[in-house]
């Protein structure tokens, strides 16, 4: 499709009256663009221009040419205008997955935003604890949390969240504090689904103690409501469970060990995005660390 490229380079010349001033506007080399004009009205089968040493004149096959492929171009410069404004300010209906607890307790000031800075974006959120099929799904993208896996996907790196350990102020003055990592075998430990054990680091160690508790909970809102309400020790990614830090219904336990950072991530089916995506994913990336 080379010749589109060639139409465009023979507007430039008839339009500049010669090579030499379409090859300084193009900054193009005078020698290279006179040979692709030659190649090109070798292409076509026709003598384009009449060359002379001082200027340049068009057959009658060459103004025809020119009339519509002026057109053609023209029609293009518009169509490449009108994308950079769709880039601006993109529009149409962004359809995102996104995790429930996390798209509740932590995505929405940032989604809230994100809606006042695009008027022109209709959203429609799936929140859902599946994980949806981005190629048989009409999805233009997914938020997940931990490391992605389907390798078929794009994955595009959001934010590495810290985890620490919570607990109300009630539940502990009830139960005590735990001291060190091991006291947490002796606790009420509100674990993901039936988690038996935490890994726990703290820069230089790492180590691995056994939790157990007498609910088994799939729900991250779930188990930062009974933390607050004095049901147990929970570990969580820090900005879930703000509110309640702020609050004092929860406070650090352990401060000096963590979890394991958590990272997050939008998963698309293509690298070819349109501009609603292309921007929601740039907006997340700016901010999502940082609410």
């Amino acid at each position: 499709m080379e010749f589109l490229n060639d139409m465009a380079l023979f507007v430039e010349v008839v339009k500049a009256r010669s090579f030499r001033g379409a090859a300084d506007i193009i900054g193009m080399p005078n020698s290279t663009l006179s040979r692709r004009i030659s190649a090109l009205e070798k292409t076509i089968g026709l003598r384009l221009l009449h060359r002379t040493t001082r200027k340049i004149e068009l057959t009658e096959a060459g103004q025809i040419y020119y009339e519509r492929c002026k057109r053609i171009v023209d029609e293009a410069k518009l169509a490449h205008e009108q994308l950079g404004e769709m880039l601006s300010q993109p529009s149409g209906v962004l359809r995102a997955s996104l995790p429930v607890d996390f798209a509740v307790t932590y995505m929405a000031p940032l989604i809230a935003e994100f809606a006042r800075l695009y008027p022109g974006i209709v959203f429609d959120f799936d929140l859902t604890s599946r994980r949806v099929d981005l190629v048989s799904e009409p999805f233009d993208v997914a938020i997940r949390i931990g490391e992605p896996e389907n390798s078929q996907l794009i994955a595009r790196p959001l934010a590495v969240l810290p985890v620490y350990l919570y607990a109300s102020p009630r539940y502990l003055d009830r139960s005590g504090e735990p001291a060190e990592p091991a006291d947490l075998a002796h606790h009420e430990c509100l674990g993901i689904m039936k988690a038996s054990t935490w890994t726990l680091h703290d820069g230089a160690h790492t180590t691995k103690v056994s939790i157990g508790s007498r609910f088994t909970l799939n729900s991250v809102g779930m188990i930062c409501r009974l933390a607050a309400l004095d049901m147990g020790i929970i570990m969580m990614l820090e900005k879930i469970v703000a509110d309640d830090l702020a609050s004092g219904r929860l406070r650090r336990v352990l401060p000096q060990w963590h979890g394991a950072p958590v990272s997050v991530y939008a998963v698309t089916e293509t690298r070819l995005l349109p501009a609603k995506t292309q921007h929601f994913i740039k907006f997340l990336q700016e901010h999502l660390g940082r609410v």
